[in-house]
């Protein structure tokens, strides 16, 4: 079910009663059973997978730990059975399709991409690589690791946790606070506001331009590629804000997500905002184990290429998803091997690189970057991704913008006014600010209360007209 639909509002509160009636030592009968079934609602057939997963891992962890002379081997199997699984159901098609047009041959299956498959077996795998190096415990209970893997809130689209941050959670008691519940609500209420307003808004523009590259126009790209950049990140920070309410309102705390990544005065600066568990599951399990920067400068310049190219892949089987990774490790790469020659020349200049204006530069830099690889990502197809790009600089007018990307006056208004709230909202609504008590609590130094008025009838404006499933189901 989808976090933006009445079958979740009915299906949650039941839940989170639940998480509080039932004593702690039989909590996890509930929360399980509503974790499955908030699975299986996406399609039942696959559950046996994450079952299987879960199995595995489970399994391996404890031989891990029995058998210590052997924890090489059960760690190696349990990663290779869950990177199986990811990768038959995932890219089994995109390798069989690519070598079938070079031999003519369609080798190809109907495969149906399991929901949120590539959150959970991350989880699985730092489970069983952190009980290999005796990061942490064997969970040797069977439903709490189930649990664990299963956590509705963050279950098919993160943020990706760790085992030693939820397990322990699991365990504890939990009992009703008012504070858990005025943080989390407002958190989920910024994160359906994103969605429901924001991103649903925006993806009606971006969809009538890159679902048809042949009748638009350079201008329409580049706003729509725009209003693509304000689409995803309030589609996956909005699923990640109301993740995070609404496991906050029942007593866990998952780890943050976003930290404002459009304001990143560079490239590596981004990725320490955006998707912040994916960006620190590939450090802590990809590239320090490739070597980090232990090895020299050039060894470390390759690790991030190949961190940003399994990135790519992780978002998926495309060549366009590859491109995208390809474009963002280039940026890393070149940005560190020209780092200190830029501040060198800064320096010559006289040029104060922590000057506000010189700062607001960088931003703006940083964004246009980021924002022409989204068209790699964007683009249905590496055809149509070529296409899109031969337009972007090749056809450039006024006259057809208006007809290439469906803009009214009343529909630019409500975009407009809808960004500057989630703005607002992203300011003001920091890491701190949800830690404040219950009450009339002053945010920066205004009250609040009308901008969430403002943004709850909005919402309920718009809830009327439907929906649509987030972004990273599909990964």
């Amino acid at each position: 079910m989808n976090f933006n639909s009445i079958q979740f509002l009915l299906f949650y509160p039941i839940v989170a009663v639940l998480n509080f009636v039932v004593p702690r030592k039989y909590r996890w009968i509930p929360l399980l059973i509503s974790s499955y079934y908030f699975y299986m609602t996406w399609n039942a057939k696959l559950f046996f997978l994450i079952l299987f997963t879960t199995a595995v891992s489970y399994a391996s962890g404890l031989l891990i730990e029995k058998k210590p002379k052997q924890k090489t081997l059960w760690m190696v199997i349990s990663v290779i059975a869950s990177l199986s699984v990811l990768f038959f159901f995932k890219y089994y098609n995109f390798v069989a399709g690519t070598i079938g047009n070079f031999f003519g041959a369609d080798l190809t299956l109907q495969l149906v991409l399991p929901v949120g498959i590539s959150f959970y077996t991350f989880q699985t795998l730092s489970y069983s690589i952190d009980v290999y190096r005796g990061n942490i415990k064997a969970e040797h209970n069977f439903f709490y690791y189930a649990l664990f893997v299963s956590f509705f809130p963050q279950l098919v689209a993160g943020p990706i946790e760790r085992p030693d941050n939820l397990l322990p959670q699991l365990h504890a008691e939990h009992k009703f606070n008012s504070d858990d519940l005025y943080i989390g609500a407002k958190r989920m209420l910024a994160g359906f506001f994103k969605k429901i307003v924001v991103a649903d808004t925006a993806a009606l523009y971006v969809n009538a331009v890159y679902n048809n590259p042949g009748k638009t126009g350079g201008l329409a790209i580049i706003v729509a590629t725009l209003l693509f950049a304000v689409q995803i990140y309030c589609d996956f920070s909005g699923y990640t804000d109301i993740a995070i309410g609404c496991a906050r309102i029942m007593g866990y705390r998952l780890m943050q997500n976003f930290d404002r990544p459009y304001s990143a005065e560079n490239i590596r600066d981004f990725w320490a905002r955006w998707h912040i568990s994916l960006s620190s599951w590939f450090k802590d399990y990809l590239y320090i184990p490739l070597g980090g920067n232990r090895k020299g400068n050039a060894r470390r310049l390759v690790n991030l290429f190949i961190v940003f190219l399994v990135s790519g892949l992780w978002h998926g089987a495309e060549w366009t998803f590859i491109l995208w990774g390809l474009l963002h490790g280039i940026y890393r790469v070149l940005g560190d091997l020209t780092y200190k020659k830029r501040e060198k020349l800064y320096s010559q200049m006289g040029i104060d690189t922590k000057d506000r204006y010189v700062r607001m530069l960088r931003t703006a830099l940083t964004f246009v970057l980021v924002c022409f690889a989204w068209i790699f990502f964007r683009a249905n197809n590496v055809t149509e991704l070529l296409l899109i790009l031969k337009k972007l600089f090749t056809t450039f007018g006024l006259s057809t913008f208006v007809a290439d990307i469906g803009v009214t006056f009343s529909g630019a208004l409500i975009m407009i006014l809808s960004i500057v709230i989630m703005v607002l909202l992203d300011r003001k609504l920091t890491l701190a600010n949800y830690e404040c008590s219950s009450g009339a609590k002053l945010v920066g130094g205004t009250s609040m209360y009308l901008l969430w008025a403002i943004i709850f009838a909005w919402l309920m404006l718009l809830a009327s007209n439907g929906s649509s499933a987030f972004i990273y189901f599909q990964f």
